[in-house]
């Protein structure tokens, strides 16, 4: 048996609601499929299932407030499938001795009646307290819980007409403010810049760009985050997360990328395996992304995945970006807005287009050195944008 928990969202996360399940006791889930939706401060978050197997059992109903880490349901593991040579009679006889029954538990007792209305109402079962004998569903039953929903979906839409939007800012606020605190408190910062000279890169992206239908054309933040990707793999120090008293290198490189909401305050989720996704696929899981943060409809992965985040105020009129790293990482980048600026170029000053980045860095972890080497990595990688 496996313990599905109270995932932790990012370091500014100590607790969620559950809104819904998408599964009930009795059905079969894999790896990475949605099981639960869940209300942070920030938004409603869709939880995938880190195992495969059976629903035992759904400890939580929806609309409690659960800590991170605690147990929410009971997954029923499936055993990887014997070889040929595990078939001898003796272990057949041992694995039927010790394999408990697996069907009779998530069987519930329900009527027909009961069954077919609760399809009609669109109950979910696992949700439902049986009152007949020995636990039994009725009708009865079916139509308390459906009321139950109905008072609860009522007082959820007072809410929203009372401030809920309103409530849901500031708490995003607090959230944020707690996490940057808690950085600035724990985490010995240090900053570094270098400008970069964005001119090969641009004229190689409006070139490739007449190439493809409008709805298929690169934005140059792409060719950014492809950078920042692949120069991990030259300071991979650099992607890393803290468990506990400890700095652990991760082998993927999942760049968060900052994205603010239209409502106020911002989120980062990861675009996973960024380094091994062309631009093309880049692009489209950029624009889902930044899709699917503002409707409120991530997944937990993409916010607990991050190893190193990405956050551009191009857009803003910003030049330069001196980030606060965000727990548990230890490296943030920033990018200002490209701006024509002098450049000498084979010994003539000319007007270039450029781009100030930034690395903001954790001393624990990486130095000075180490992070100059990362900031010259990204410039040589744009210089040759038709190779990443």
């Amino acid at each position: 048996m496996a313990e599905f928990v109270m995932p932790s969202l990012g370091a500014d996360m100590n607790a969620g609601t559950l809104i819904e399940w998408r599964k009930r006791v009795g059905d079969r889930v894999t790896k990475g499929e949605i099981i639960a939706v869940v209300d942070t401060d920030k938004a409603a978050i869709e939880i995938e299932s880190f195992t495969t197997g059976v629903i035992e059992q759904l400890l939580v109903q929806p609309g409690a407030k659960v800590p991170v880490g605690t147990a929410m349901a009971i997954i029923r593991e499936e055993r990887p499938a014997r070889g040929p040579r595990t078939e001898a009679r003796g272990e057949e006889i041992t694995s039927a001795a010790q394999t408990p029954p697996s069907v009779e538990p998530t069987r519930l007792r329900i009527s027909p009646a009961a069954k077919q209305l609760a399809a009609d109402l669109g109950i979910d079962l696992s949700t439902v307290q049986g009152t007949g004998p020995g636990g039994a569903i009725g009708r009865e039953d079916i139509l308390r819980a459906a009321e139950a929903r109905s008072m609860r979906v009522k007082a959820e839409e007072a809410a929203l007409q009372a401030g809920e939007t309103v409530d849901r800012q500031a708490r995003m606020r607090q959230a944020i403010a707690a996490a940057m605190t808690r950085s600035k408190r724990e985490i010995p910062h240090y900053y570094l810049s270098t400008t970069i000279d964005m001119g090969r890169a641009l004229a190689w992206l409006s070139e490739e760009n007449r190439k493809r239908p409008v709805t298929d054309r690169f934005l140059y933040g792409v060719l950014l985050l492809k950078a920042v990707a692949l120069a991990l793999h030259q300071v991979p120090e650099l992607n890393a997360v803290w468990k506990g008293d400890t700095a652990v290198p991760r082998q993927d490189i999942h760049v968060g990328v900052a994205i603010s909401l239209r409502q106020g305050g911002l989120v980062a989720p990861a675009l996973h395996h960024t380094d091994r996704q062309s631009l093309s696929e880049l692009m489209r899981n950029l624009q889902d992304l930044v899709v699917r943060a503002r409707a409120g409809t991530l997944r937990g992965s993409e916010l607990s995945d991050p190893t190193i985040t990405v956050t551009s105020l191009g857009e803003q009129g910003v030049e330069t970006v001196f980030g606060v790293i965000y727990p548990p990482q230890v490296a943030l980048v920033g990018f200002g807005k490209i701006v024509e600026r002098p450049w000498i170029v084979n010994g003539q000053v000319q007007a270039r287009p450029v781009l100030t980045a930034t690395l903001s860095a954790d001393h624990r972890v990486t130095d000075g050195h180490r992070g100059g080497l990362f900031l010259t990595a990204i410039d040589r990688l744009l210089q040759e944008p038709d190779r990443l």
